[in-house]
């Protein structure tokens, strides 16, 4: 605008719009505030005229460029009254750069110069403008009445009402995460104490250190300028047009837990699971140790986004600036999302001076100052979490370096550090004692304080906490601050015109919150949709490019206005080095950025259905630090489903200017994705975020669904929750028929989140585990638990719970009679404590188990426990080790009916017997009410205890379990002593049986080890006594065992001394087994007990590892006296030191024992002759059967009968019949065994064993094995034989033998007539097996199998075999025989004596054996059968016969013979007169060889078969067989010919004789063609054929050769007397057939019989052909 037109008239509107700015200067300082926020607001311009003043901000305003000046346009026309006419002048005209410029050039010149901001120049310094021509009239009014065209269209596309007010916002800051608070935001906060920190007294004006110098007045100004600096960008903002202060000043400092975790200073991470101490609020006055003023101070401020990180920051920069921390003379705040801008290296001054403040003069000096007074200088970094993504193109930023240094202490040592981060990965330059202090946001009284704060008016206070009261899920998200202050906002909103109750019903949820917030938001009721969705593109934006903060080319000015008028944005100052600054925009929130860009998702027409499905993801809390860029979308998912919420529907209608089906198809997509993902494996943070998405749906359906399909199983690991998330999750429960067990296992918990589970009746196993958690998450979750009607598992483990919190616990508990298990491990409890849960457990009457480990429990406390064990009858095992305690208990059967008569009874009152009459009101669990004061209050919890119930007092069914129950009491490493077991003594005697007693590892010694021993015989202990580890002596051991002597139920002794063992093991006493006739079966059964079982009255006694030496022995014998006549005692001495010596004593000593069942000598140093001398104790030990010894591994165990035959005979015998001999107890004869192994076996050592075992009673076996065995110690052995007779078996396993050992064992059997058998096996298991004297001398049996027998060796053993005078069976098999040693070997056979079998297989033979067995036969006579299968199976066996054998048999199998063999074979044939049958299968013969052979084979006279199985013979015409057999050289009696069986038999009689009757079967052929000359000669070979079969023979094709071949050899068949045929296709009826074989239509007056079998239609018709043409 030139300046003609600004005398013409612009000037007017210039003056206008600054008299309207000058009508409200607060709302023009707000703008200010927020366009530049850096601004000094001098005091001196208040001197000045209004109308100046206001000429002056102008000025400042312009300067920033045009975009600024235009948004600052728009909100005047958006948010004061301004004229039409002015508006439409001011949106057309002052919006242009030129015009304006020249108007402050008319007005600057009035003022003075030195009024003048200094930034800005005087008019006729401005440079760049051009002189524009004069308008005339006309053009001024087209120009207006465009300008309102404009203004009307531009209304209509922002969504402008006509007039808009100054909204109501939130002007508290949510936090850091997503606020646009900087260093031009600020905070409005309630007052602090004066003094937040303790540690050093300083004032707040700088003392002067060095008297007055320049140096400490610069100092001096710096700090003072610091103070200025932080009070404007930090102090109370200026509130807006008709609001009240007090409506600014709300906060309310949340809830401050100490984390104790250790951090890895190489990986930047917490170690081990971060835990919150409960109980201990930090207030901000202890964020700080002031007192240690060595090494780096850090604090970290931990906190989910929300929680008001930011906020506590701003707070102390506010309340420093006022002079209230006078610990700190300098304190700096930075933001990392402004440092990640940085992308240059930087010096500690320059991010003090350049990025900060900078000092007026000598920066140099105002750092030295500070270097010298660090101790006294915080720095707080805001937003650590997002400084660990890679930064710039150099990687990470500079600012993170300086930052790691400050926290180690190498730059500027001795300065406060505190920075805050969501929870997560946190960075290597962290110190490991870095103080961690979560952030955990509101409870109940902090939410209501802040409603307090927040509502200045009583009756919208009053309102606003009766709504939050009605409504828990409201309550549940106020726990977090941002939710509560936009909860209070909407409720402001809100209560003034709805009625009480219908408010809240508008926030279900936190989407919903938000879209309430955005209808407050807009003035009148009225939404500006376009802008409201061109804004939620600006936010989608920056969360996919992980962008926060926003200039002013990134956001159109007409935005940047809205969201100014509508507190959607906020802006700052970012500097970016010295002189480089520019204004900054953000959303007030990160979680407003996210529901903005759900919006504009949900209601945009430019985002189609896929490409909102991509943002509904579900993100793991388990935070990771190793992205390329910050992802800012937390909330965008849950959002995203809240919109899909029919609730929604209208509003993102309007939104979406009406297009309903769009958003519909949207929000179906939505919970589409969500369905997929319920059914998916899900970790523990994504199952709660899922939780959140599907709540904000309020979708039924898919509620159930997501229940539905949780695990039974549900774990949360590590990861933080709230106690939203809890209330979340519950009301996704609420959907779940199921139970589910619910894990917190080192998830940061608030105290009160066990309030978010009242009344979830799915839970049935609830475990916590919270190193942090006490007193104040007891007395919640005491308030939770008697609302859980399904729980049976409660587990507290970890925690530092006192008796004030148990207190509550123990008072809850009793309300849950459904409780199966309760575990209070690692909480640290007292003793007294400790005896006051134990007390609760007669009223839980369903408990199983309650573990109360790790809770450091004394000795006289744990035989109190012990007592309560043995007096309370559900009790079955109290277990106690080290740390460990636990109580396991067996309810009564009939407890769980009558617990559920009992919860069906009306509540009944329950007066206390005291005497001031108390009367509490018994509850009805079901209906998950308690009420505030269960137990009297004049009374203490003990004294209750017995009247609390009852309603469960101990029934009859309880008295009888308590008298047949046996308790399980185990007290180990407990550190008890002698005394303790004396009191342990009469504690125990007094109680019920006792199954199993442990003391192992306490300090009992010799005296209290043989006072348990003495009165394990009066605790009926059924079981176990266990006492090792109580320093037991040898000299004790003998105590011991003389206190047991008499104790006749023990069954098992373990003493070692070496590995400090000591147990009992006791047997069942027979008055507590259930009578004659169970005791009857119980001797029945003693014979079915496998070898290891034991019966009864058997006792073990072990002493093993005990250094017992040869002259222990005889007073240990004395103290053994008298456990042996109580039954068989098995003896263990293995592991000690007998010797020789002791061997010897100890053979002496066992006739004095009676009769023992075994006895262990192993590990004892014996030699030799002293191990073989142990077997005379055969002839000096009656029970003595078994003697086992591996004479290198010292392995030595003398046994009796295993079976345990002899049970009574030292004792009375059970009562039977007269005469009546029972079966199982009979005497029998016993073999007796000495097993003898890793022993060398030299002829000496074995002389000495048999002449040691001469004397031995029999039966006898010997079993010897040693790693090879020498043909002299053979020999030596077998020529003893003859002096043993009671030998029964000697067997020599795993002993290698020489290639003589088969010579001399064959040898054997003809020198000892005893020997029956010899079985020798790859020279190296033999057995031999003797005759006993009784019996007659029979048959021998040799077998020499894989003995590496050749042809030399044949001859040697034939002559050795040929002594035998009844040799049975002998078996060569796997053998190295070949042809050449078969064929000896056959050649010798007739003089080997064999009776039975010979074995010739595997000997790798080939036809050339099979061809000499066949020309063999005739030297043979006692040969019966034959049998060679030179296949796969290589098998040769000869079986032989004790007489001559008239018929023998031949069988070859896979021989593959060639032709040249023939002619051999058939001449061993003719040879061998007494075969009669040759069975030849697969050898190899076609047709031709068969002919050949038929046609060589001659004999005398006989009959000879052949029967030849051969694949050919299914593929060859029955012409081409028949031709074969008519080649045969005798008569041929019998064919058989079998296609299915590929077999061809032919029958041959010699000599040949003419016309004998012929059998002819023909079996599965199919009849070929005519042959004339065949059937000539069949029918001269057959004419006497008086019996046709016909099987599975194809008669009815249409051939005539058949029939034909068939009607001649009938009228040939004169003597045909029976005609059979079968065919499984034949089904017409046999009597058909019968008139066309009636006289005379078959001229054979000798048929007598006809056998059809029905099969088929068309052998009729085949039959009747061919007996047709068989008429005269």
């Amino acid at each position: 605008m030139d300046p003609v037109d600004l005398q013409l008239g612009n000037k007017n509107l210039w003056s206008c719009l600054v008299r309207l700015l000058s009508k409200d200067p607060e709302w023009l300082n707000a703008k200010m505030k927020f366009f530049l926020p850096n601004t000094d607001l001098d005091s001196r311009n208040e001197t000045l005229d209004p109308e100046q003043r206001v000429i002056l901000q102008l000025n400042k305003l312009h300067v920033q460029g045009s975009a600024t000046w235009q948004s600052f346009i728009h909100c005047v026309c958006m948010q004061l009254e301004v004229p039409l006419e002015l508006e439409v002048l001011l949106l057309s005209t002052f919006g242009c750069d030129d015009g304006f410029t020249s108007q402050l050039g008319a007005e600057g010149k009035s003022l003075p110069e030195s009024q003048l901001h200094q930034g800005l120049k005087r008019p006729h310094q401005s440079c760049g403008s051009s002189p524009r021509r004069k308008q005339c009239r006309k053009q001024q009014l087209v120009s207006r009445r465009k300008g309102l065209e404009v203004l009307h269209r531009q209304r209509r596309r922002l969504g402008w009402p006509r007039r808009v007010s100054p909204p109501i916002w939130l002007h508290g800051d949510f936090s850091r995460e997503g606020s646009a608070e900087g260093a031009g935001s600020t905070i409005q906060v309630s007052a602090l104490p004066s003094r937040l920190f303790q540690g050093h007294p300083m004032s707040s004006v700088l003392k002067e250190t060095q008297g007055g110098d320049q140096f400490g007045e610069l100092a001096k100004k710096y700090l003072q300028l610091l103070r200025t600096s932080a009070q404007q960008r930090y102090g109370s903002r200026i509130p807006g047009s008709g609001q009240s202060h007090a409506f600014h000043q709300v906060y309310v400092p949340p809830i401050l837990r100490r984390a104790t975790a250790s951090l890895d200073t190489q990986e930047g991470a917490i170690m081990g699971d971060l835990k919150v101490e409960d109980g201990t609020d930090v207030s901000i006055s202890d964020l700080f140790n002031t007192r240690v003023n060595k090494g780096p101070r850090v604090t970290v401020l931990l906190g989910k986004a929300g929680m008001g990180k930011t906020t506590l920051a701003h707070r102390l920069c506010q309340k420093w600036a006022e002079g209230h921390l006078d610990c700190f003379q300098a304190l700096f705040l930075f933001e990392f999302r402004q440092l990640n801008l940085i992308t240059r290296f930087l010096t500690l001054s320059q991010l003090l001076f350049d990025l900060y403040l900078s000092p007026e003069s000598d920066p140099d000096a105002v750092f030295q100052y500070l270097e010298k007074n660090a101790d006294q200088v915080l720095l707080i970094f805001d937003g650590l979490d997002e400084a660990l993504q890679p930064m710039g193109p150099d990687g990470p930023g500079s600012v993170l370096t300086l930052f790691s240094r400050l926290c180690r202490g190498t730059l500027l040592p001795g300065c406060r550090v505190m920075a805050t981060s969501r929870p997560g990965k946190l960075p290597a330059c962290l110190p490991a004692e870095a103080a961690m202090v979560y952030m955990l946001g509101f409870d109940g009284p902090r939410v209501e304080e802040y409603v307090n704060h927040f509502f200045s008016a009583q009756p919208l206070q009053e309102g606003a906490l009766a709504e939050l009261q009605t409504n828990g899920r409201l309550r549940s998200l106020c726990a977090v601050p941002a939710l509560c202050q936009v909860a209070c906002l909407c409720l402001h909103h809100l209560l003034p015109d709805h009625a009480p109750g219908q408010s809240v019903a508008l926030l279900p949820t936190m989407t919903q919150l938000y879209m309430q917030m955005v209808l407050a938001l807009s003035p009148r009721g009225h939404l500006p949709t376009t802008s409201l969705l061109d804004l939620g593109e600006v936010a989608l934006r920056g969360l996919e490019t992980g962008k926060v903060i926003f200039y002013a080319k990134d956001i159109a000015p007409p935005l940047i206005a809205f969201g100014a008028t509508h507190s959607l944005l906020t802006s700052f100052c970012v500097r970016t080095g010295p002189g480089h600054q520019q204004t900054g925009y953000a959303f007030t929130h990160v979680s407003l950025q996210e529901f903005l860009a759900a919006l504009h998702l949900m209601a945009s027409p430019k985002v189609d259905k896929d490409t909102l499905t991509q943002h509904v993801t579900l993100h793991s809390r388990w935070v990771q630090r190793t992205k390329a860029r910050l992802d800012l979308s937390d909330h965008l998912p849950t959002f995203l489903a809240g919109l899909a919420s029919c609730t929604c529907r209208p509003f993102l209608s309007h939104l979406a200017q009406g297009n309903e089906d769009c958003v519909g198809t949207k929000q179906a997509a939505v919970v589409q994705v969500l369905k997929k993902l319920a059914t998916r494996k899900l970790t523990g943070p994504k199952v709660v975020e899922l939780c959140h998405c599907v709540n904000e749906t309020q979708e039924p359906e898919l509620a159930s669904l997501t229940a539905q399909s949780l695990p039974y199983q549900l774990p949360f690991h590590n990861f933080p929750l709230t106690c939203t998330d809890l209330a979340t999750l519950t009301n996704i429960l609420e959907h779940r028929e199921a139970p589910i067990h619910l894990d917190f296992d080192g998830c940061p918990l608030e105290p009160h989140c066990p309030e978010a589970l009242v009344g979830c009746g799915q839970i049935e196993n609830l475990s916590f585990k919270s190193r942090k958690c006490g007193d104040a998450f007891a007395e919640a979750l005491s308030r939770s638990l008697p609302t859980m009607g399904r729980l049976q598992m409660l587990g507290l483990a970890g925690s530092k719970i006192t008796a004030r919190g148990i207190s509550h616990l123990v008072k809850a508990l009793p309300l849950c009679p459904q409780l199966e298990e309760v575990s209070f491990r690692d909480n640290q409890l007292s003793d007294q404590v400790v005896l006051n849960i134990v007390e609760v457990l007669p009223h839980l009457p369903r408990l199983r188990k309650l573990d109360l480990s790790g809770n450091s429990v004394c000795v006289s406390t744990l035989l109190c426990l012990a007592r309560v064990a043995v007096t309370c009858p559900t009790i079955r095992t109290l277990q106690a080790r080290k740390a460990d305690l636990i109580f396991l208990l067996s309810p009564p059967t009939e407890t769980t009916a009558e617990l559920q008569r009992k919860e069906k009874r009306e509540p009944t009152a329950v007066t206390c017997p005291r005497p001031h009459g108390y009367t509490r009101q018994s509850q009805n669990l079901n209906k998950g009410s308690i009420s505030p004061q269960t137990f009297c209050p004049s009374c203490s919890a003990e004294s209750h205890l017995g009247h609390l119930a009852p309603d469960l007092q101990e029934s009859d069914g309880q008295r009888k379990g308590a008298q047949s129950r046996s308790l399980t009491l185990r007290l180990q490493k407990c550190q008890l002593q002698v005394h303790d077991a004396e009191t342990l003594i009469a504690l125990l005697q007094e109680g019920p049986h006792l199954e199993e007693v442990d003391l192992s590892g306490n300090q009992l010694e010799d005296e209290g080890c043989r006072l348990m021993a003495e009165a394990a015989s009066q605790l009926h202990i059924t079981r176990k006594l266990d006492l090792s580890d109580n320093g037991l002596s040898l000299a004790g051991v003998h105590c011991v065992l003389r206190a047991v002597s008499a104790c006749w139920t023990l069954a098992e002794l373990h003493i070692s001394l070496q590995h400090k063992t000591v147990v009992f093991m006791f047997a069942q006493e027979p008055e507590e087994q259930e009578g004659p006739q169970e005791r009857a079966a119980f001797l029945d059964s003693l014979m079915l007990q496998m070898p290891s079982e034991l019966p009864l009255s058997s006792r073990r006694m072990r002493l093993t590892h005990c250094g017992l030496q040869a002259k222990h022995l005889e007073q240990l014998c004395k103290a053994l006296g008298g456990s042996c006549h109580l039954g068989h005692l098995h003896l263990d001495f293995s592991g000690n030191a007998l010797g020789d010596e002791g061997a010897t004593r100890l053979a002496q000593l066992l006739p004095g024992l009676g009769a023992l069942q075994s006895l262990n000598l192993s590990e004892n140093s014996l030699s030799l002759d002293a191990v073989l001398g142990l077997a005379r104790c055969f002839s000096t030990l009656q029970w003595l059967f078994h003697l086992d010894i591996s004479f290198e591994s010292q392995h030595i165990l003398l046994r009796g009968d295993k079976t345990g035959r002899d049970i009574w005979t030292t004792g009375s015998s059970p009562d039977f019949p007269a005469g009546a001999e029972f079966l199982g107890f009979r005497r029998r004869c016993i073999p007796r065994s000495l097993r003898l192994s890793e022993c060398p076996l030299e002829p000496p050592s074995l002389t000495h064993l048999c002449a040691t075992l001469k004397e031995c009673p029999g039966p006898l076996e010997l079993q010897l094995s040693c790693e090879f065995l020498s043909d002299q110690s053979l020999e030596t052995l077998l020529d003893c034989l003859p002096r043993l007779p009671q030998l029964s078996l000697l067997q020599l396993s795993q002993t290698g033998l020489s290639p003589k050992s088969p010579f001399l064992l064959a040898n054997t059997l003809s020198l000892c007539p005893r020997v029956k058998k010899v079985d020798l096996r790859s020279l190296h298991h033999a057995t031999l097996h003797f005759r006993s004297n009784e019996e007659q001398e029979g048959v021998c049996c040799g077998r020499f199998t894989g003995c590496s027998l050749s042809q030399e060796h044949v001859e040697s053993l034939c002559r050795l075999l040929s002594k035998c005078k009844d040799l049975s069976q002998v078996d060569l098999s796997a053998n190295l025989l070949g042809d050449s040693g078969l064929r000896c070997l056959l050649e010798c056979l007739p003089q080997v004596p064999i009776s039975g079998s010979l074995d010739l297989s595997h000997n790798s033979v080939s036809q050339e054996s099979a061809l000499y067995l066949v020309e063999t036969l005739p030297s043979c006579p006692r040969v019966r059968e034959a049998s060679v299968n030179l296949g796969s199976e290589q098998s040769f066996r000869i079986h032989f016969s004790k007489e001559d054998q008239a018929g023998k048999t031949l069988r070859l199998s896979e021989c593959s013979f060639r032709p040249e063999h023939v002619s051999r074979l058939a001449t061993g044939l003719s040879q061998s007169l007494q075969l009669t049958e040759l069975t030849l299968t697969q050898c190899c013969l076609d047709q031709e060889q068969l002919a050949i052979l038929l046609s060589l084979v001659g004999r005398p006279a006989g009959l000879f078969s052949l029967r030849v199985q051969e694949p050919w013979a299914d593929r060859a015409g029955i012409l081409s067989l028949l031709e074969v057999c008519a080649q045969a050289s005798g008569s041929v009696t019998e064919i058989s010919i079998s296609k299915t069986q590929q077999q061809l038999c032919v029958q041959l009689e010699f000599p040949r004789q003419e016309e004998n009757p012929v059998a002819l079967r023909l079996a599965h052929c199919d009849l070929g063609t005519h042959h004339s000359l065949l059937v000539g000669q069949l029918m001269e070979t057959c004419a006497r054929l008086q019996q046709l079969s016909l099987s599975q023979v194809n008669l009815w094709e249409d051939n005539d050769d058949s029939s034909l071949l068939l009607q001649n050899l009938l009228l040939s068949l004169s003597q045909l007397k029976t005609f059979r045929y079968a065919d499984k296709t034949f089904t017409q009826a046999p009597l058909q057939l019968c008139p066309a074989l009636t006289p005379p239509v078959i001229p054979s007056p000798g048929l007598r019989g006809l056998s059809v079998s029905p099969c088929g239609q068309k052998p009729q018709v085949a039959l009747e052909m061919i007996f047709r043409g068989t008429q005269l």
